[in-house]
């Protein structure tokens, strides 16, 4: 399965299950059309009890377990972790999903709702992703050296949408 295939499926797959998520990271770069690459998928999922049940029970389905774990113990995440703050790297059958219980401190699912679209994944199958815009800000302040790195070619791509008056 290539990465798009792998992307693909983890994003219908997690639709398909009803989980509440909304798609940050290069992920939500590349479906608002910027011209980037990724290896695996950045969700903020939403924290309540049923929808972490819902998650959890879809990551069990799909064999994750923690991939930054050095002692490849192959843990699976537990539905507490879903409800927490942190940030969760996992490996799953179908590839590298990556969840981020916030985006920033203070910034869930319900605190991004505002900063979506939605984007048709097929069918008429909506997922929320990341706006544009905010995604730069989230880039911008997370400062890593790769967020960095990619920030002119989000910066271009908005600039490119509003001259054509696309949203993002």
């Amino acid at each position: 399965m290539s990465v798009r295939e792998s992307i693909d499926a983890i994003v219908h797959e997690l639709h398909a299950a009803g989980v509440e998520f909304i798609i940050v990271g290069a992920t939500a770069a590349v479906m608002v059309g910027t011209p980037i690459l990724t290896q695996d998928v950045d969700i903020v999922p939403r924290r309540t009890l049923e929808n972490a049940q819902r998650l959890h029970e879809w990551l069990l389905a799909h064999g994750a377990y923690h991939r930054l774990d050095l002692a490849n113990r192959r843990l699976p995440p537990t539905r507490d972790v879903l409800m927490g703050h942190g940030h969760v790297n996992l490996q799953i059958d179908l590839g590298m999903l990556d969840i981020l219980c916030e985006l920033e401190t203070g910034q869930g699912y319900e605190e991004l709702l505002a900063d979506t679209v939605l984007v048709d994944i097929g069918d008429g199958k909506l997922v929320r992703v990341l706006s544009l815009s905010r995604l730069i800000a989230a880039k911008a302040h997370a400062g890593r050296p790769k967020d960095r790195a990619v920030l002119p070619v989000l910066m271009a791509t908005l600039d490119e949408q509003k001259r054509r008056g696309s949203s993002g």
